[in-house]
C-alpha cells in the first residue's frame, strides 16, 4: 500500500503553537517500525494547475508569493500559521500526496494515504482553520479530468463521495462542491464545535457534545445507508480524522480507540463491498498527549493494510 508523506517540511511555528507538527514525523516513524506492508513515498507537489481545479489563481498566487499577507493579513491569521516558504511548500504537498493517492487507488491499488492531509476548511478563495490548499477538493478534480481524459468526453464523468469524519464539519470542501452533481460531501461533526458558521454539505450529520462509540456507529451507519441511496460513486476519499477521540482537546466527542477503529473498518469495508478505490487523509487531532492521536491514525492504517490486502488479492 502507498503512502505519501510531507512531514519533512516543518514550518517555523511560534513558541507555545497549538498545532501539534510533530505528529506527522512520529506517525511515520511507527507505520516504518509496526506495518512494514505500506510503502511510504515523497509527496509530489501539486502545480497550479491542479490547485486551480480547486481555488482561484489569485488566491494561489498570492499564496505563493507571499504577498496575501500584505493584501489580505486577516486571510492569514484565519489559517493560523505565519506565511513562510516551508508553509507554501508544505501546503503544496499535502495536497499533491492526496492526489498522487487518489492516482495509486485508481491505477490498481484500491487502497492508498496521505499521511497528512485533510485539509477541508479551506475554501476555494481562502484558507482557514490550519488549511491553505483543500487535498480532497483539488484530488477529486484532478481525477474527475484525467478520467476524462482518459475515457472521452461520451463516458460518464467520474463521481467522487468524500467521506469526512473529521470531528469538525468539512466547511471549505461543502463551499467548493456546494454546485457539482458529481461529488457527494458527507461531513459528521461535532454540531457545537468550529467552525461555527456551518457551510451545507450534500449530507450534514450534527453530533451532540459527548457523543460516544455507540452512537457514533448509529450516525454513521444510517449516513452510508443515505449515501448510497443517493448517489453512486466510482471513488471515495476518506478524511480519517483523529479528533473524534475522548482525548482530543479540540474534538468534545467520545470515542474511544476502539470506537474510532470500527468507524474506520465500517468506512473500508463499506468501500471494498462496492469494489470502490479509496484514498485517505489524517486530517485533523489534537490529542492532549500527542502519542494518543498517533495511535489513533496507526490504528486506521492497520485497517487500511488489511484492506489493501483485499485488494491486492483480486484476480487481475
Amino acid at each position: 500500500m502507498h503512502a505519501f508523506y510531507s512531514d519533512h517540511y516543518v514550518l517555523p511555528l511560534p513558541q507555545g503553537h497549538r498545532f501539534p507538527m510533530a505528529k506527522y514525523r512520529m506517525l511515520r516513524d511507527r507505520v516504518a517500525q509496526e506495518l512494514p506492508q505500506v510503502q511510504m513515498l515523497e509527496a509530489p507537489r501539486a502545480s497550479d494547475g491542479e490547485l486551480a481545479l480547486a481555488h482561484h489563481p489569485a488566491y494561489i498566487r498570492q499564496i505563493a508569493d507571499g504577498s496575501i499577507q500584505v493584501l489580505q493579513p486577516q486571510a492569514m491569521r484565519e489559517i493560523g500559521f505565519p506565511w513562510s516558504d516551508a508553509m507554501v511548500e508544505r501546503s503544496r504537498r499535502s495536497a499533491g500526496a492526496t492526489v498522487a493517492a487518489v492516482r495509486a487507488a485508481m491505477g490498481g491499488q484500491g487502497i492508498a494515504a496521505n499521511m497528512a492531509g485533510g485539509t477541508h476548511h479551506a475554501t476555494a478563495d481562502k484558507g482557514g482553520g490550519f488549511c491553505v490548499f483543500n487535498d480532497a477538493a483539488v484530488a477529486a478534480r484532478v481525477a474527475q479530468a484525467e478520467w476524462g481524459r482518459a475515457h472521452g468526453p461520451h463516458r460518464k464523468p467520474l463521481k467522487v463521495a468524500v467521506v469526512d469524519l473529521d470531528v469538525h464539519q468539512g466547511n471549505g470542501t461543502a463551499q467548493i462542491f456546494q454546485s457539482d452533481a458529481s461529488v457527494f460531501t458527507l461531513s459528521l461533526h461535532g454540531e457545537k464545535n468550529f467552525p461555527f458558521r456551518k457551510e451545507v454539505s450534500d449530507l450534514d450529520v450534527h453530533l451532540p457534545d459527548g457523543c460516544g462509540d455507540d452512537a457514533y456507529m448509529e450516525a454513521l451507519e444510517t449516513a452510508l445507508d443515505q449515501l448510497e441511496r443517493r448517489f453512486e460513486p466510482g471513488l471515495v476519499i476518506y478524511l480519517a480524522g483523529a479528533d473524534p477521540f475522548e482525548g482530543d482537546r479540540l474534538g468534545r466527542l467520545k470515542l474511544t480507540f476502539d470506537g474510532l477503529q470500527a468507524r474506520d473498518r465500517r468506512v473500508f469495508d463499506w468501500a471494498w463491498q462496492r469494489r470502490l478505490p479509496l484514498a485517505f487523509a489524517m486530517a485533523g487531532g489534537y490529542g492532549v498527549q500527542i502519542e494518543q492521536t498517533v495511535q489513533v491514525q496507526i490504528n486506521t492504517y492497520t485497517v487500511a493494510v488489511e484492506y489493501a490486502r483485499r485488494w491486492r488479492a483480486m484476480p487481475a
